[in-house]
């Protein structure tokens, strides 16, 4: 479960550019929360992973995101067992404060930073909880062969991979941050090498692959989601990931054949949508509705000018104290502020089973 120690702080030493920080922060967890068990923790079911994917957006680049953004990344991340992030920055600070919102026992791995061109100066990571999954001592990052470069060179950021284990299953997870341009064939060629590379593994490793990641796919029916759909790999379908509501930018997909056999059951997938409940509302979609009962327990949905209200001098305040100029257009650029906060992308998760003891002792009837 994720820490809220922090709250005690903010109440014991207010802070003066943001009154009643802890109440504020306090009531959007717990409509978050409302959000998540809805979404994803209730029907759970007992014996399964839960795996995530984010692009959480310069993680943390620029003006540093505000106490409150990390509280609301963990909350989220602590509802699956296992997550990729994609754009974490060269300081490692802001990653380390996160796994320790996530409490003593997540741990995490992260890859060096891409230097390459396109590569953004970034890293990936992957953070787990290690009472749902245990790490198997293999980590690394996938090197193209020579007959598969991409223009006659490595990928701009390396896919990252790591071998893990829960319960019965023992899988790898294979996080990519596709490169972002105008040659949609060079994303396609990326996507269907790295494919490739873990179907091939599949038929030999006694483990399920699973790939995940910013794969870049702007268009549901596009030439680069065919080359995912094309890879053999069992790609579900997420929907749109990005804030407009209109590119397929986030994706996974797993192997469901091989040495391990057909041991990729998949329960069920998701998007969680957070602006909900928290830096909303929502611009397009009706929020689930809060009965009474939550209402009285601290859950509440504000309003657009509430919320802009609500940030509008803190902002200016931050900005400040790093030597920026206050926007021009606080309401038109809200929109973009809140992806600096939390992400310009939305987590994608899925569920699989991982006992299969019945299947086992099958083999001995």
């Amino acid at each position: 479960m994720a820490f809220y120690h922090a709250l005690k702080r903010y109440k014991k030493y207010p802070d003066s550019n943001y009154p009643k920080k802890e109440a504020w922060i306090s009531s959007r967890l717990l409509t978050l929360r409302h959000d998540l068990y809805n979404d994803i923790k209730k029907d759970r079911q007992p014996n399964s992973l839960i795996i995530g994917s984010w692009n959480i957006r310069a993680f943390d680049n620029g003006i540093p995101r505000m106490d409150e953004s990390y509280h609301y990344i963990a909350e989220i991340i602590d509802h699956f067992d296992i997550c990729a992030i994609q754009e974490v920055k060269n300081d490692l600070d802001p990653l380390r404060r996160l796994v320790k919102l996530l409490g003593p026992s997540w741990d995490f791995f992260v890859s060096d930073v891409s230097i390459h061109k396109g590569g953004n100066n970034e890293r990936m990571a992957f953070v787990y909880n290690t009472n749902r999954v245990i790490f198997r001592n293999l980590i690394g990052e996938i090197v193209l062969p020579k007959e598969t470069l991409i223009a006659g060179e490595q990928v701009a950021r390396s896919p990252f991979f790591a071998s893990f284990q829960a319960g019965w299953f023992k899988f790898s997870l294979c996080s990519a941050h596709i490169i972002y341009g105008n040659d949609l064939k060079m994303r396609a060629a990326e996507i269907k090498s790295i494919a490739n590379i873990l179907v091939k593994r599949a038929k030999s490793e006694d483990q399920v692959h699973i790939f995940l990641g910013d794969m870049n796919i702007e268009k549901k029916d596009g030439e680069v989601m065919q080359a995912l759909k094309d890879s053999k790999l069992t790609a579900p379908d997420f929907g749109p990931t990005n804030m407009g509501s209109n590119r397929w930018f986030d994706q996974m997909a797993f192997t469901a054949k091989g040495k391990a056999g057909n041991k990729t059951r998949l329960l069920r997938h998701g998007t969680f949508d957070w602006r909900h409940a928290v830096f909303g509302p929502h611009p397009t979609q009706k929020a689930p509705e809060l009965t009474e009962k939550d209402l009285k327990d601290g859950k509440f949905r504000p309003s657009k000018e509430d919320i802009l209200n609500h940030y509008k001098n803190i902002v200016i305040k931050i900005r400040e104290a790093h030597g920026k100029a206050p926007y021009a257009n606080w309401p038109r650029s809200y929109k973009n502020w809140t992806t600096y906060e939390m992400s310009d992308h939305l987590p994608i998760w899925m569920e699989l089973e991982i006992d299969y003891s019945d299947d086992y002792l099958r083999r001995y009837l």
